[in-house]
């Protein structure tokens, strides 16, 4: 017994110090269970060029390019049998308050320097926006909200419905929680109620008509689970994640009938270059999961896409797409804020109302509640929009909004009271395109969204604001809001005051539901296209007339799944991974 005890003292000893003195090296980050993951400085340097049959020392079945979303289940997944290198130009979210913390969701967007886990930039029509740079993706910047696609969407984009129901529960049992419901999430849900959407479908993850209660990837004490720990399912003999790791292109073999890809170019954390090649299998691909803004970037840099923008870079063109970068398209959300009597326990989105009419209406509340968010600039959900504004639109510049925040660390603590109702548009008709502005990876790209081109989509804005605005006056929002009976225009007014986005202001015209919003439209993420089935990809998501190159990502679809997309994508990961194994080794996969 007592040498028993002694063995494994001494093995438990030696773990913790192999566990020291590899992150001592800062080689892996095995103190985070995941000793796959490594710098991506420990890759062996190459300078050799590659071979038109590609493979060498260091060569891989997968290379997953983006360690988001959809690329963690996807990687996880495939190493289950086969080997798997998965890219990730950002670095781990474990350790990271602001990712793990659902008090400090809004420090995670405030954050821009260069290694948030949140990378800012402004689409050409204005709109403050934000794309993952971590591993876990959007996932670790989101709000949280988790519900399935619907039937239909699954049905029209030809996935196979058994394998879309084995492949959701896989992320579910493994990171998604049943959420404590806040008080004021019952009040939105009565008073959606009232309004007629109904009936209420209880807690569900399912997308269906009517009110419900959603699925959270934030845990009872308020910590964030992501899709980075969907990793824990790979077999890690099989499995090499590199983070900060930013692949510059995809590398081509141009020399026969199709180009085909053979392997990746990237940068690691130093700013030293690095090759990763496929296996010599015509089975073995490159995968992007880069998401919407960064799959079809990196499409561009790697010479697919239009002809006449990529010679204007001094881009060499592997192949003419004129579709690449096309069809971009974002659901526009516009919120009202409604001033709280007192404070009120902070909530991210817990209930969701689906309309028959187009319109999604959710909600949030409160302030985050730690000492320094105070500080920070929060983003489309910040507890000051409505209440803080003192600029005029036309002196609303960059410039302005800049010092606005810096005076915020002043303001008192009771200032943050309130809630928000959100309302956004399902399935936008408007679209729009991205562009390259340079032709570094790391810079973003010329995006626009074109908000409200489309009449029909302003129309289905003007009847959810018009919702909401009833919804605010119900008799159920009377023990929380500051005042018992809002007009209609004061509320507007409120909301129409705020620095949301840099598109200029028309705050006396409040009563044109029209100009509300154009004037107020901001995002919540959920932007998609730019690599369209049937344009860019095939059914199989394959790159059209390249071999050995596949996009697993939003960056495919042509709306949103569902009320929010994470569920989806995450789910679109491990569906990929099985279908690519099955269709490679059979139905017996054994995965």
């Amino acid at each position: 017994m007592a040498s028993s005890v002694a063995n494994q003292l001494f093995l438990f000893f030696f773990l913790w110090l192999y566990t020291l003195s590899s992150s001592q090296a800062g080689h892996h980050y095995s103190e985070f269970r995941y000793p796959f993951i490594r710098k991506a400085s420990s890759f062996p340097s190459s300078s050799s060029s590659f071979s038109s049959s590609g493979g060498g020392d260091h060569a891989y079945d997968y290379i997953v390019v983006g360690g988001g979303t959809a690329g963690c289940p996807l990687a996880a997944t495939l190493s289950q049998r086969f080997s798997v290198l998965l890219l990730e130009r950002g670095g781990v979210p474990f350790a990271n308050a602001n990712v793990s913390f659902s008090k400090n969701f809004h420090i995670a967007l405030a954050d821009t320097s260069s290694t948030s886990a949140s990378q800012y930039f402004i689409s050409t029509d204005g709109v403050l926006n934000a794309r993952a740079r971590v591993l876990g993706g959007g996932t670790c910047i989101n709000a949280g909200f988790y519900t399935r696609a619907s039937k239909r969407f699954i049905h029209k984009v030809g996935w196979d419905a058994k394998l879309v129901n084995k492949s959701y529960p896989w992320v579910e049992k493994q990171i998604v929680h049943r959420p404590k419901v806040a008080p004021w999430q019952v009040v939105v849900r009565d008073s959606l109620l009232d309004l007629g959407v109904a009936p209420f479908n209880g807690f569900t993850y399912d997308h269906i008509y009517g009110t419900k209660f959603g699925g959270t990837i934030f845990d009872q004490f308020g910590r964030r689970q992501t899709a980075a720990e969907l990793l824990a399912s790979a077999d890690p003999r099989k499995l090499t994640v590199l983070v900060h790791a930013t692949v510059q292109k995809v590398l081509f073999d141009i020399s026969g009938k199709r180009p085909k890809a053979v392997g990746v170019l990237f940068k690691d954390e130093n700013g030293n270059q690095h090759q990763a090649f496929l296996s010599n299998s015509q089975r073995s691909e490159i995968i992007l999961s880069c998401g919407a803004i960064g799959t079809p970037q990196m499409l561009l840099l790697s010479g697919i896409g239009p002809k006449d923008e990529l010679e204007e870079k001094k881009i060499s063109v592997v192949l003419h797409n004129k579709f690449v970068g096309k069809g971009m398209a974002d659901n526009p959300m516009n919120a009202i804020f409604v001033p709280f009597k007192r404070p009120v326990q902070q909530s991210l989105i817990q209930t969701v109302g689906i309309t028959k009419m187009g319109v999604y209406i959710e909600a949030s509340s409160g302030f985050g509640q730690s000492k320094d968010s105070i500080q920070c600039h929060h983003g489309i959900m910040s507890a000051e929009i409505g209440q803080l504004s003192t600029l005029p639109p036309k002196q609303r510049t960059p410039e302005a909004i800049q010092a606005y925040i810096k005076r915020k660390k002043d303001i008192p603590h009771e200032a943050f009271k309130g809630g928000f109702i959100l309302e956004k548009i399902a399935n936008p008709i408007s679209t729009g395109q991205l562009r390259l502005i340079s032709t570094n990876v790391e810079d973003n790209p010329s995006v626009t969204f074109n908000y409200f081109k489309h009449p029909r989509d302003l129309q289905r804005c003007v009847d959810g604001i018009r919702m909401a605005t009833k919804m605010v006056q119900s008799e159920h929002f009377r023990n929380f809001t500051q005042c018992d009976k809002q007009t209609t225009d004061k509320i507007l007014n409120m909301s129409v005051s705020a620095n949301v986005n840099l598109v200029p202001k028309h705050t006396n015209d409040t009563k044109s539901l029209e100009q509300f919003c154009k004037d107020t439209v901001i995002t919540i993420w959920h932007y998609h296209g730019g690599c369209h089935v049937g344009k860019v990809v095939n059914s199989d998501y394959k790159v059209l007339g390249v071999n050995r190159l596949r996009i697993v990502d939003g960056s495919v679809f042509d709306e949103s799944p569902g009320t929010n997309p994470q569920a989806t994508v995450m789910m679109m990961g491990r569906y990929m991974g099985l279908k690519i194994l099955r269709d490679r080794l059979g139905k017996g996969a054994g995965v």
